[in-house]
């Protein structure tokens, strides 16, 4: 038998007339009845909501204004390749069939997880992030045994130098390097007196990458300035793009190497290598510390584009996911 996808929505007079006609063809076409309401899904809306009533037969599909005789001739050529292809033994054709006509718990994960994949992505950032800003605020607290274990667990996934992080409950939100020049604050050495950080293969860098402060300095966040606003920016991003319905397109992908990966490049890697004192390269690119304002402005601009180029894409792959399981479903509802 064949199936009739319908796509509806609550008060369709049109979407009833197309029931009406269907029902009168009934015993002409014999067949299954389907019916999506778009509002059950954004994409379905997105993609039907001025089309309604939209008729799904096998690979065809109908968009208003759908007629009697419209829906005669599909269900005629639909009929005929289910009969074709039922005759030609095809096993892709047969694999389908079968794989449609049941519902596994699989289905149902995979469907729970392209609904809700974007909350969870927030809920992750929220936690990725947000952990980090605990780790100060325990210190603060006098827990340190819970605000070391912060520390310890994120110290693989950032450097956690003391003179590019922020810092909470002190005299300053950071203590940058001298060499990066910022005038109007405590520097990080006048503030911990550890001595020649301007040394990358000194080992006063690795007590830099241990100090985590004191009740003057504050306590520092367990991510550094430019990770912390990275992830925010992804935060922000994804909370912006779940409330505007998942409507924003994807960012081109070369605006997001122009403005996303090439800032924070030029920034990280001029630094890194101006720091590795290589006479061959001194007189190119002489030593320089990046600012706080700079990592965090090139960090935003690398989270945001990365979102917004990477979301929408996302979106669009689990959007057919679901409106895939959303029509399996209603199939099996329709032929118990």
């Amino acid at each position: 038998m064949l199936n009739v996808t319908l796509y509806t929505r609550k008060a369709c007079k049109l979407c009833d007339e197309v029931k009406a006609d269907l029902n009168q063809l009934q015993s002409q076409y014999p067949h299954r009845l389907v019916e999506v309401d778009i509002s059950s899904d954004y994409a379905l809306t997105a993609k039907y909501d001025i089309d309604i009533p939209v008729v799904e037969i096998g690979p065809y599909t109908l968009k208003a204004p759908i007629t009697h005789q419209k829906l005669q001739m599909t269900l005629g050529a639909a009929s005929d390749r289910k009969n074709q292809l039922e005759q030609a033994g095809d096993p892709l054709y047969q694999m389908r069939i079968k794989k449609g006509k049941n519902v596994t718990t699989g289905d149902r994960v995979s469907y729970w997880i392209a609904k809700r994949y974007l909350l969870m992505l927030n809920l992750f950032m929220l936690f990725y992030v947000g952990l980090p800003f605990l780790a100060p605020t325990l210190m603060k607290l006098g827990a340190e045994l819970p605000a070391k274990a912060i520390y310890r667990m994120y110290s693989p996934l950032c450097h956690q130098f003391g003179f590019r992080s922020f810092f909470l409950y002190g005299e300053q939100a950071f203590y940058p390097l001298a060499e990066a020049n910022v005038s109007g604050v405590k520097t990080f050495e006048q503030a911990t007196g550890i001595p020649n950080l301007n040394d990358p293969s000194s080992y006063t860098r690795f007590q830099a990458r241990a100090y985590t402060g004191d009740e003057t300095v504050g306590y520092k966040i367990a991510l550094c300035e430019r990770d912390v606003v990275i992830y925010l920016a992804i935060l922000i991003f994804g909370v912006v793009f779940g409330l505007t319905g998942r409507r924003i397109s994807s960012l081109h992908w070369v605006l997001w190497l122009l403005i996303g990966i090439a800032p924070i490049g030029l920034d990280g890697f001029s630094q890194l290598f101006s720091q590795f004192n290589w006479a061959w390269l001194a007189s190119t690119l002489p030593y320089r510390e990046s600012t706080p304002f700079l990592r965090a402005l090139t960090g935003a601009l690398f989270g945001l584009t990365t979102a917004w180029f990477a979301y929408p894409s996302m979106e669009e792959s689990m959007s057919e996911t679901r409106q895939y399981y959303i029509k399996k479903f209603a199939v099996n509802r329709a032929s118990e």
